[in-house]
């Protein structure tokens, strides 16, 4: 278990030990003091951000931050960058001093354990932010619940923003926040990217599926309005994503550029039904999709993360909304459909009205981006103040998320009731999709087989039903089964009395497929999305789960085992 001190601001005077703080020593040596920053910038005549003495807290603090912020400082407030491996490189300590970046995003990929990344992050906010006059770091994740879940190790496991749709229960969607919330803050994450609110409308959506709540607009809306108080409650932003809408296209924007046919009306009535109440509640910041809406751009195939009136005209003009605008990643094939390199797109994101642009992976293109739009700032007045009222907002942001308050649940990971919890969710969620025989009949001397992908499916249903067999195959998007695999496994179920089918993606529907003679001694569990039982409707009972997770196969055979009667509903509708 790692444990990590609350949300106040690091102890400056005892950072600890690490190749960081050696970093930030050896920095500070050369850096002139904050009043002399201050006072050389007035000098060179860089321009306030803020015209008036603020007499709000908040305001306060961005006065602070903000005054006589240089043009390259505003500019880093626009950047937020991704490294690779577990420490962060030279480079990026070196933009971190200097300001050059305002805020940092976490993979996997830079997680060793919990206590790694907790000291890590707390001596990048020691370096950003030396003394009050600075802004911290935005440090963000994605941590949505359920197929999505950056921050591993200890935290908690969910079952997902579907499974909070079967149950439609805005409680949970809270609680789900908080918890969630609750260990980032732990961590010191204080920006998630989620909720993800896109409508999942297009069955063939598998980039999105289960990450969706809903096919139902109303409904994703109220539970992600719910979700979203959660984070704020524990001290976190939220970041809606993918605007407009990514629910409704079968292909995935980090390779290529989805398009979406729908009129601007059909989107104003669906897909951006959730993002209205949720700005009209305060949302603090939205992540602009990179997909392209032919029918609304007259024919053209600009993705909409770098579409004036995506991000200008709709989402700032017609929907209201005020906070912070950022990008997915630059670096996706969906960002580069329409310019020539990432760098290129960086720039055109700024201009479109995106207030952070986030690079994630290469150096390369975080250098060739800075010194793009370093340039255009020096050329173009207007650009120029783009940059700066855009880094207003970041700042903005910023200063309110620090006033924000927990609900008081310890900042530990996991946090203290969170397995319960995230249990009681999952079994709410549970749905029946085919009666047949739920909850199973006697089960003494019959000779029962376990058949799926998923190790949590076996772990569970092992426990769950003694003595029965195990047939596994593999869990793989490169595994196609094929013959005479997918003769041999219908047989060797034929042996038994009851086969428990675990469901989870098109590989293990190929071989439900070949399964209907064993209609009547067959029992389907639907693990992430339900979509793949359209194609076997003779399948004669069935349940859906939403999660992969232990918890998630717990409350499943439960409601198999009739510990409970399942009351999901399922979430979505392609009629």
């Amino acid at each position: 278990m790692a444990t990590a001190p609350g949300r106040s601001a690091p102890d400056k005077r005892s950072p600890g030990d690490g190749p960081l703080v050696d970093a930030q020593k050896a920095r500070a040596r050369r850096l002139p003091p904050a009043a002399l920053v201050l006072a050389m910038a007035a000098a060179l005549g860089a321009p306030p951000l803020l015209a008036e003495a603020a007499t709000d807290p908040v305001e306060r603090t961005v006065e602070r931050w903000a005054g006589g912020l240089s043009d390259a400082a505003a500019l880093g407030q626009l950047f937020m960058l991704g490294y690779q491996g577990t420490a962060p490189p030279e480079y990026l300590l070196d933009w971190v001093a200097d300001g050059r970046v305002g805020g940092i995003k976490i993979f996997t990929r830079n997680v060793t354990d919990l206590e790694q990344l907790r000291t890590t992050i707390q001596q990048l906010q020691l370096l950003a932010a030396p003394h009050e006059q600075a802004p911290p770091l935005l440090v963000a994740t994605d941590q949505e619940g359920g197929w999505v879940r950056h921050i591993k190790h200890e935290t908690s496991t969910s079952a997902g923003n579907l499974s909070l749709g079967a149950a439609a229960l805005p409680h949970d969607a809270y609680y789900t926040g908080l918890y969630l919330g609750t260990e980032l803050a732990a961590l010191g994450i204080n920006m998630n990217f989620a909720p993800t609110i896109d409508l999942y409308t297009d069955p063939d959506a598998t980039v999105i599926g289960p990450r969706a709540f809903s096919s139902d607009p109303t409904s994703t809306g109220l539970l992600a309005v719910a979700y979203y108080q959660g984070l704020q409650s524990a001290g976190v932003i939220a970041t809606a994503k993918h605007f407009p809408g990514h629910g409704a296209t079968s292909r995935d924007s980090h390779g290529a550029l989805p398009v979406v046919e729908v009129t601007e009306e059909q989107l104003l009535t669906r897909e951006l039904v959730p993002y209205r109440m949720l700005i009209r509640e305060g949302l603090p910041a939205i992540m602009s999709g990179h997909l392209a809406f032919p029918l609304i751009t007259d024919g053209q195939l600009t993705p909409a993360s770098l579409s004036p009136h995506f991000q200008r005209t709709l989402l700032r003009t017609r929907l209201g909304f005020e906070g912070v605008i950022i990008t997915d990643d630059m670096e996706m094939g969906g960002a580069l459909a329409s310019t020539p390199d990432p760098a290129t797109a960086v720039v055109a994101a700024i201009e479109a009205g995106n207030d952070i642009v986030l690079i994630a992976h290469s150096a390369y293109w975080q250098e060739q981006a800075w010194q793009a739009a370093r340039r255009r700032m020096e050329d173009d007045p207007a650009f120029r103040d783009t940059v700066r009222a855009s880094a207003l907002r970041v700042l903005r942001m910023k200063a309110q998320q620090r006033e924000w308050r927990s609900v008081g649940i310890a900042a530990t990971v996991p946090a203290p009731g969170a397995a319960e919890f995230f249990f009681e969710s999952a079994a709410r969620g549970v749905t029946v999709l085919a009666a047949g025989d739920i909850p199973l009949p006697a089960l003494a001397g019959m000779r029962v087989l376990l058949m799926g992908q998923l190790p949590a499916f076996f772990a569970v249903g092992s426990e769950r039903l003694p003595g029965a067999a195990e047939l596994r195959f593999p869990y793989s998007p490169f595994f196609r089964a094929r013959e005479p695999y997918l003769s041999h496994l219908p047989r060797a179920a034929a042996d038994y009395d009851l086969v428990v089918f675990g469901l989870s993606n098109y590989n293990s529907l190929q071989i439900l497929e070949r399964m209907e003679a064993l209609a009547e001694k067959l029992v389907v569990v639907s693990a992430l999305t339900p979509v793949y039982l359209r194609s076997v409707p003779w399948v004669e009972t069935a349940i859906a789960v939403y999660g992969t997770d232990e918890a998630s196969f717990r409350a499943g055979f439960g409601a198999l085992l009739g510990d409970f009667e399942p009351t999901g509903r399922l979430p979505i509708s392609f009629e």
